[in-house]
Protein backbone atom coordinates (compact mmCIF):
# COMPACT_ATOMS: atom_id res chain seq x y z
CA UNK A 1 0.00 0.00 0.00
CA UNK A 2 1.43 3.34 -0.99
CA UNK A 3 2.63 5.84 2.42
CA UNK A 4 0.64 9.11 2.60
CA UNK A 5 2.67 11.92 2.43
CA UNK A 6 0.85 13.69 4.95
CA UNK A 7 0.80 12.73 8.24
CA UNK A 8 -2.30 12.10 10.73
CA UNK A 9 -1.83 15.22 12.38
CA UNK A 10 -1.22 17.80 9.12
CA UNK A 11 -4.86 15.66 7.84
CA UNK A 12 -6.61 16.56 10.97
CA UNK A 13 -5.33 20.23 11.24
CA UNK A 14 -6.35 20.25 7.38
CA UNK A 15 -9.76 19.82 8.69
CA UNK A 16 -10.06 21.13 11.97
CA UNK A 17 -9.12 24.56 9.58
CA UNK A 18 -12.37 23.86 7.36
CA UNK A 19 -14.49 23.30 10.55
CA UNK A 20 -13.23 26.76 11.64
CA UNK A 21 -14.15 28.25 8.30
CA UNK A 22 -12.18 28.27 6.02
CA UNK A 23 -12.83 27.31 2.20
CA UNK A 24 -12.69 23.83 1.03
CA UNK A 25 -11.13 24.76 -2.22
CA UNK A 26 -8.86 27.53 -0.87
CA UNK A 27 -7.38 24.71 1.72
CA UNK A 28 -7.24 22.46 -0.95
CA UNK A 29 -4.85 24.32 -3.26
CA UNK A 30 -2.63 25.21 -0.64
CA UNK A 31 -2.25 22.06 0.70
CA UNK A 32 -1.77 20.28 -2.96
CA UNK A 33 -4.55 17.95 -2.31
CA UNK A 34 -7.64 17.59 -4.34
CA UNK A 35 -11.55 18.24 -2.98
CA UNK A 36 -12.13 14.28 -2.95
CA UNK A 37 -8.92 13.43 -0.98
CA UNK A 38 -10.36 16.34 1.36
CA UNK A 39 -13.53 14.62 1.69
CA UNK A 40 -12.22 11.13 2.12
CA UNK A 41 -10.11 12.07 5.01
CA UNK A 42 -13.08 14.51 6.62
CA UNK A 43 -15.19 10.75 6.55
CA UNK A 44 -12.06 9.37 8.20
CA UNK A 45 -10.68 11.34 10.30
CA UNK A 46 -13.60 14.14 11.24
CA UNK A 47 -13.88 14.80 14.77
CA UNK A 48 -10.81 12.81 16.03
CA UNK A 49 -8.32 13.92 17.59
CA UNK A 50 -4.70 13.31 16.91
CA UNK A 51 -4.04 10.79 19.06
CA UNK A 52 -7.08 8.92 18.28
CA UNK A 53 -5.98 9.21 14.73
CA UNK A 54 -2.36 7.43 15.80
CA UNK A 55 -4.72 4.42 17.39
CA UNK A 56 -6.68 4.43 14.63
CA UNK A 57 -3.81 3.77 12.68
CA UNK A 58 -1.86 0.96 14.82
CA UNK A 59 -4.78 -0.72 15.06
CA UNK A 60 -5.76 -1.33 10.94
CA UNK A 61 -1.35 -2.72 11.30
CA UNK A 62 -2.33 -4.59 13.85
CA UNK A 63 -5.65 -6.23 12.02
CA UNK A 64 -3.79 -6.51 8.80
CA UNK A 65 -1.37 -8.95 10.31
CA UNK A 66 -3.89 -10.62 12.41
CA UNK A 67 -5.89 -10.99 9.09
CA UNK A 68 -2.39 -12.01 7.14
CA UNK A 69 -1.89 -15.04 10.08
CA UNK A 70 -5.13 -16.19 9.98
CA UNK A 71 -4.63 -17.10 6.16
CA UNK A 72 -1.15 -18.53 6.18
CA UNK A 73 -2.76 -21.06 9.02
CA UNK A 74 -6.19 -21.08 7.04
CA UNK A 75 -3.77 -22.54 4.01
CA UNK A 76 -1.56 -25.14 6.23
CA UNK A 77 -4.55 -26.95 7.61
CA UNK A 78 -6.21 -26.93 3.83
CA UNK A 79 -2.12 -28.32 2.77
CA UNK A 80 -2.47 -31.05 5.86
CA UNK A 81 -6.23 -32.03 4.70
CA UNK A 82 -4.90 -32.33 1.24
CA UNK A 83 -1.51 -35.02 2.44
CA UNK A 84 -4.14 -36.57 4.55
CA UNK A 85 -6.68 -37.64 1.81
CA UNK A 86 -4.04 -38.54 -0.73
CA UNK A 87 -2.60 -41.00 2.09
Amino acid sequence: MRKSRFTEERMIGIIKAAEAGEPVAELCRKHGISNVTFYKWRSKYGGMEVSEAQRLRRLEEENARLKRLVADQALDIQMLKDVLQKN
